[in-house]
C-alpha cells in the first residue's frame, strides 16, 4: 500500500477563515505537530499490519487514521468526541485534512478498531523507538546520567459496571496522606536534554524503587531520584549487575532536621546546597509530568487493564518528546 497524498482543497471556509486577525493555541499546536512528525515513517511502520481494501468498503487512509488517533491523545477525548470535535473545530479538520465535499471523518468505530490494531502490534512502541533513534542522530540525547521518577493515575473506583467490580490489575496506594487508586507510570530521562527514553508501567501499589532498574541504560554512570530511591545502590537487581553497580546513584535525601528550624551551622548549609544541586537536575523529570497530565489533559487511566493503559502511556511519552523537541526548535523528520 503507498503512503497517502492527502488532498488539499480551498474552500469557501478557509478563505474565510485565513482572514481572522489572529491565531488560536490549538491552531499553532495542529501547525507546530505537523510540521515536525515524521508521518512518512510512521505511515510505513503501520503498513504491514493494515488491513488491504477486498470487496467490501475499502479502509480509510492510514494517515488520516494516524491524525485523528493523535488529536485524541494530545486533547484527551473519547472516540465519539474526538469525532464531535472534528466536526466542530475548524483547526481540527484542517489538521486532519479532510474535504467535507469529497469525504467524512471517521467515525468512533473506526478509530476504536485502528487504535485496537496499534494496540496489538505494539506499534506505539515501534513509533517511540523511531522518535528516539532521530533524537539521537540529531545529537539531542547526550546519555552518561538518567533521571527516574513515577506518577500515579487514577482510575475508576466504582463498581458501577457491568461487572460489578473494580479493575483487578489496579490497585491502590497510599501517599501524602492520601490513598489512590490506579496506575503508575515509572519514566526514565536523559539527564542532559530531559527526552525520556524508557517507561514502565505498574499498579499503583508497586514501589518506584523496584523499578528503577529497567529505567537505566548499559552506557549510564550516574543516576539521579527522589528520596523514595534512597538505598537503590543495595538492592539485589543492582548488585547483582555488572553495568548498573557501577552507577553513581545520586538521590535526595530526606531531612530529619526540617521539624528542628533552630539547627544551622556549616554543615546544614553544604547539605543543603548539595540537595538544592541535586534537585535542580531531577527537575526536568518533572516536565515531562506537566506536558502529559497539564499540556494533554491525561490525568486519569481511560482504559481498563494496564496493557492498555501501558500502549496509552507510551504514545503519550512519545508526543511529550515531540512536544518538547518542537519547543526547543528540534525538527524530527528524517532528511
Amino acid at each position: 500500500m503507498a503512503v497517502q497524498e492527502m488532498k488539499k482543497q480551498i474552500s469557501l471556509a478557509d478563505v474565510e477563515y485565513s482572514n481572522r486577525k489572529k491565531k488560536t493555541k490549538r491552531d499553532e499546536f495542529l501547525e507546530i505537530m505537523d510540521e515536525i512528525i515524521p508521518w512518512d515513517e510512521w505511515v510505513r511502520l503501520i503498513v504491514p499490519h493494515y488491513p488491504d481494501s477486498g470487496r467490501g468498503r475499502p479502509p480509510r487512509g492510514i494517515e488520516t487514521m494516524l491524525r485523528m488517533y493523535l488529536l485524541q491523545n494530545w486533547f484527551n477525548l473519547s472516540d465519539e468526541a474526538v469525532e464531535d470535535s472534528i466536526y466542530d473545530s475548524y483547526a481540527m479538520r484542517n489538521f486532519m485534512k479532510i474535504n467535507f465535499f469529497e469525504e467524512q471523518a471517521p467515525d468512533s468505530t473506526t478509530l476504536c478498531k485502528f487504535r485496537t490494531l496499534l494496540n496489538e502490534n505494539k506499534l506505539s512502541d515501534a513509533f517511540s523507538d523511531a522518535i528516539s533513534s532521530n533524537l539521537e542522530k540529531h545529537g539531542r540525547i547526550m546519555r552518561g546520567g538518567t533521571i527516574v521518577d513515577a506518577t500515579i493515575f487514577n482510575a475508576p473506583s466504582s463498581t458501577k459496571n457491568s461487572t460489578g467490580k473494580r479493575d483487578p490489575e489496579m490497585h491502590q496506594t497510599k501517599k501524602g496522606g492520601e490513598w489512590y487508586f490506579g496506575m503508575k507510570l515509572h519514566i526514565g530521562v536523559d539527564a542532559g536534554t530531559g527526552y525520556v527514553h524508557s517507561m514502565e508501567v505498574t499498579a499503583a501499589n508497586s514501589s518506584d524503587i523496584g523499578m528503577a532498574h529497567k529505567l537505566l541504560r548499559e552506557d549510564d554512570e550516574v543516576m539521579y531520584g527522589d528520596a523514595g530511591y534512597t538505598g537503590i545502590e543495595n538492592r539485589k537487581e543492582i548488585k547483582e549487575d555488572e553495568l548498573l553497580s557501577k552507577i553513581d546513584y545520586r538521590t535526595n535525601k530526606q531531612k530529619p532536621y526540617r521539624k528542628n528550624t533552630w539547627i544551622s551551622g556549616p554543615g546544614i548549609f553544604w547539605n543543603n546546597y548539595f540537595e538544592y544541586q541535586k534537585s535542580r537536575v531531577r527537575s526536568k523529570v518533572e516536565y515531562v509530568f506537566l506536558v502529559i497530565k497539564r499540556i494533554f489533559g491525561c490525568k486519569k487511566a481511560r482504559y481498563r487493564g494496564l496493557e492498555k493503559n501501558r500502549c496509552q502511556m507510551q504514545m503519550l511519552v512519545t508526543l511529550a518528546n515531540i512536544y518538547m523537541c518542537s519547543r526547543s526548535g528540534g525538527f524530527l523528520r528524517t532528511q
